[in-house]
């Protein structure tokens, strides 16, 4: 097979100017985040370098920062929790129904709906009966009246309220990019499985699993950085309350930098988010990186 050789200038001539523009729209802003989090500022009147000042008090002195971290982490693990139960109904669909496509796109439907809409939807929801509220009139017609709660507004059961939103929100999401994957795997190999004796469980064991796990990590890498990263859904249905229980690093830092005037800690809010982000992304790559291995 014959390889184009083009020279290395003219390489540089089409990818450069596109490197440039992803520096300056993508790294430039992160180290101007950096340097402001060095900053006592409030976003309007001069600013007094503090050096690392507002990190020592982000880490030592906010009793908001930590448990916001906590949240923010448990909501990327629970966005975590549903690829699985993905990837079986993306095996099932794909193997016992006709039209799975059809019931895919429908499962899809919530992913393309603003965040705004599900977050009032579901604000409806969870209201008090008496505010006919949906899912305590439900509870109350089956006779199960002590399951009832404001589920909004009590600390303990608030944000696990917000966790199984967004689930809801992003099931199809994964469904779709799970179903994607299997949809791809040739109808060939599992034939020659099935004349071995492989068919069914064993061949999703020997067969599926194996040739999903790129696909897999996808899922997983969206779900656990795009989780990270909430923050429409907390504002719209509790703005981070009650008494901050349902705070995440961003709200925290929305509200640091904007309805406290502290923009130098927000944006040291924000470098620590980034750090938070790089780290769990290298953590998740190397280990599927040694599952893809263990499994090529």
């Amino acid at each position: 097979m014959k390889v184009l050789k083009v020279p290395a200038r003219t390489i540089a001539v089409f990818v450069l100017p596109c490197l440039l523009l992803y520096i300056g729209l993508v790294f430039v802003p992160i180290l101007v985040s950096f340097y402001t989090g060095l900053l006592r500022w409030d976003g309007i009147t001069d600013s007094t370098f503090i050096g690392l000042d507002n990190f020592r008090n982000m880490f030592v002195n906010d009793t908001v920062f930590w448990p916001a971290v906590r949240h923010t982490l448990l909501y990327a693990v629970a966005s975590m929790l549903e690829i699985p139960v993905c990837l079986w109904m993306a095996i099932l669909l794909s193997r016992y129904v006709r039209k799975g496509n059809t019931l895919v796109s429908i499962y899809f439907t919530p992913v393309i709906l603003s965040v705004v809409i599900i977050g009032q939807l579901w604000k409806t929801i969870y209201n008090p009966a008496s505010m006919g509220g949906m899912l305590n009139g439900v509870l109350i017609a089956f006779g199960l009246d002590s399951w009832t709660h404001s589920w909004l507004t009590e600390p303990k059961i608030a944000m696990y309220s917000l966790y199984f939103v967004s689930l809801w929100q992003y099931f199809g999401y994964h469904l779709l990019i799970q179903y994607t994957g299997v949809q791809n795997i040739p109808d060939e190999i599992y034939e020659a499985a099935k004349i071995d004796g492989a068919e069914g469980f064993k061949a999703d064991r020997y067969i599926t699993l194996p040739l999903i796990v790129s696909i897999f990590k996808v899922s997983i890498v969206l779900a656990f950085i795009g989780s990270l990263q909430a923050f429409e859904l907390v504002v719209v249905m509790t703005g981070g309350g009650p008494a901050h229980a349902t705070d995440v690093i961003s709200t925290h830092m929305y509200n640091s930098s904007f309805l406290s005037l502290k923009y130098g800690y927000g944006s040291a809010i924000a470098a620590f988010l980034v750090i938070l982000c790089l780290i769990c992304t290298v953590i998740i790559n190397t280990v599927f990186n040694r599952l893809e291995k263990k499994f090529s």
